[in-house]
């Protein structure tokens, strides 16, 4: 990642967060806090982080409290991308307490679920860092969540592949197999994307990779080939495309598809099964 953090648009936070409370609150609000806490007690409260991981959901939380009740304070002491450790204060918040109580699940959710994310993928780029490779996302993401699970990739310095459908042509083996072959998928998809549309075609073996290359395509998804196969597919490539290596990838596996010397390794574990990153809200009443 370069030196500027990523952002998210203000709209997307408030969509999100917004649907987020409404599910919560349901019909009749938080009917616990407005059965227990008078409306007039105030309170402050800290997130804090239970494990070390790296932060990512920030502005969502600070949204949720904000939509909970305006005159909440929100006062954040970290920026998303932060290395956690066990007991460190990421924010303090000040007001009412129901607001305060109504909030903190939705704001814990994203907190949690953003930083897990972040943090799966930090450990993944960490572990190959002495390599050229990037560690990149794919599609397997929550319906709704995509754009804030794909920031959490980048806030653990990982990158972005595709966002959806339409913004790249990724040609995969069942376009392959109804198509009828390698070399005539990529010359319909060049016939049919504008210069701007990076085209990639994905390969299982090196005999369709020695189909595809005279194509010229963008990039070449070498998908669950051994360490050893990369090698030679990188060796067949030399330069002309870029290399991305997929399948198989686990802690146990990126550092060998690594040093095989392809470009990037796609993960879609890093999305839809890292673990919640554990952080609790501790409140005092003031």
């Amino acid at each position: 990642m370069n030196g500027f953090l990523p952002t998210l648009p203000q709209l997307l936070v408030t969509d999100a967060v917004k649907a987020a409370l409404l599910e919560d609150l349901g019909r009749a609000g938080d009917i616990t806090s407005q059965a227990t806490i008078p409306p007039d007690i105030g309170a402050t409260a800290q997130f804090v982080a239970r494990k070390a991981g790296v932060l990512a959901g920030l502005d969502l939380a600070r949204e949720a409290m904000r939509l909970i009740d305006p005159s909440i304070v929100f006062t954040a002491h970290l920026t998303d991308g932060a290395r956690l450790t066990p007991g460190m204060v990421i924010a303090d918040v000040s007001g009412p307490a129901r607001g305060i109580l109504s909030g903190e699940r939705v704001a814990l959710n994203f907190l949690g679920r953003l930083s897990g994310i972040a943090s799966a993928t930090a450990r993944f780029a960490d572990a190959i860092a002495h390599t050229k490779a990037h560690i990149v996302c794919t599609r397997k993401t929550t319906p709704g969540l995509r754009a804030f699970e794909k920031y959490a990739v980048k806030c653990g310095g990982g990158s972005n592949h595709r966002f959806g459908l339409d913004d790249a042509v990724l040609i995969k083996d069942n376009h392959i197999a109804v198509c009828g072959s390698v070399a005539e998928s990529i010359r319909r998809a060049k016939a049919f994307a504008g210069h701007l549309v990076k085209i990639e075609v994905e390969v299982d073996t090196l005999d369709q990779l020695g189909q595809a290359m005279p194509e010229a395509p963008d990039v070449v998804l070498l998908d669950n080939m051994t360490p050893e196969m990369l090698r030679e597919a990188v060796a067949i490539v030399a330069g002309r495309a870029l290399t991305e290596a997929s399948g198989g990838v686990t802690q146990e596996t990126v550092v060998a598809i690594a040093e095989a010397g392809v470009d990037l390794i796609s993960t879609g574990w890093i999305t839809h099964s890292a673990p919640v990153l554990d952080i609790g809200l501790d409140i005092d009443v003031g």
